[in-house]
């Protein structure tokens, strides 16, 4: 095979795509996406396009269903990728398509609502700040959406986990793993304001060192975090089944639709393993932060840049 990198022949895709099968600008960004994605993945588990297989194809798709992705995405993403070996084929770059008998995942249970951007912010926008929970609970759907977070991971968040100059939180997951969780300069200002109702409150002996808690003074439980969440969601308008894992599968999705790298997501979740295939690879804390500045609308543009 001549040595053209995957980024080439992506490119040579789009041409395509936009000169002879005269797709429209949306469409055709769309499989970008989808073929960054598809990019992303074998550069993680170093292989080439022309060794390229079936079952390679089922464990990217299994990797972007680990990662909570909506099925019709999940759906777009495969066409596309489809779409890309047809071409390779057909400009006889590859002499088989391995993707000919790729489908759809079996989704089993159904998957929790992804929320978009505006979606999110329709939910804050939609909160009462004259209650006293009312910035408690805005701080508290933006760190869930711009870290990610497990809701067991978030009620239990002390104040000794945050590294508020580095941006950074510290969160003890599942099997008391530890790892280094970025975090915006826009959800850094939510519980900044917070704390400004938080320091008026009495707070219950043993309890100082939780960010967040109930009007008794003692930190939140989970169940308090699922049902103002519902709230704010139905508050705001928005038709879906939404929890706090919600919030963190459209992190996940935010990154892997912006073209974060699969590790990299991997480890910002906590995941072990995504996969009973994928070995757990540790990634060096600055690329994550890289690849969040890079890829989430949390950490890119929005006021100035990353908050500063």
């Amino acid at each position: 095979m001549p040595d053209d990198t995957l980024k080439t022949l992506k490119r040579r895709f789009v041409r395509y795509l936009k000169l002879e099968r005269n797709y429209s600008p949306n469409t055709i960004e769309a499989y970008s996406r989808d073929i960054d994605c598809l990019i992303n993945y074998l550069d993680t588990e170093g292989l080439a396009v022309e060794d390229v297989r079936l079952v390679n194809l089922e464990h990217f798709v299994a990797v972007i269903h680990g990662f909570g992705v909506a099925a019709s995405t999940q759906a777009r993403i495969i066409s596309g990728v489809r779409s890309f070996f047809r071409f390779l084929v057909l400009e006889k770059t590859l002499a088989d398509d391995p993707s000919e008998l790729l489908e759809s995942p079996a989704l089993g249970e159904r998957l929790p609502a992804v929320l978009s951007t505006e979606e999110v912010d329709m939910m804050e926008a939609a909160i009462d700040l004259s209650k006293w929970e009312g910035q408690r609970n805005k701080a508290i759907i933006e760190v869930l959406f711009s870290c990610g977070l497990r809701v067991s991971e978030l009620v239990e968040l002390k104040f000794s986990d945050i590294y508020a100059k580095e941006k950074f939180l510290r969160i003890v997951g599942k099997g008391s793993k530890e790892r280094l969780v970025p975090i915006s300069g826009e959800a850094l200002r939510e519980i900044e304001l917070w704390l400004l109702d938080r320091n008026l409150m009495k707070v219950k002996k043993g309890e100082e060192e939780y960010v967040f808690l109930n009007r008794r003074g003692a930190h939140l439980t989970r169940v308090m975090v699922f049902i103002m969440i519902k709230q704010a969601a139905e508050a705001a308008g928005i038709n879906k089944n939404v929890s706090p894992h919600t919030l963190r599968h459209s992190f996940a999705t935010a990154l892997l639709q912006g073209g974060a790298n699969l590790r990299v997501i991997q480890e910002m979740l906590g995941h072990e393993d995504i996969s009973t295939t994928q070995i757990y690879t540790h990634i060096d804390i600055t690329e994550l932060r890289e690849e969040l500045l890079a890829h989430h609308p949390r950490y890119a543009t929005r006021h100035g840049g990353d908050g500063k």
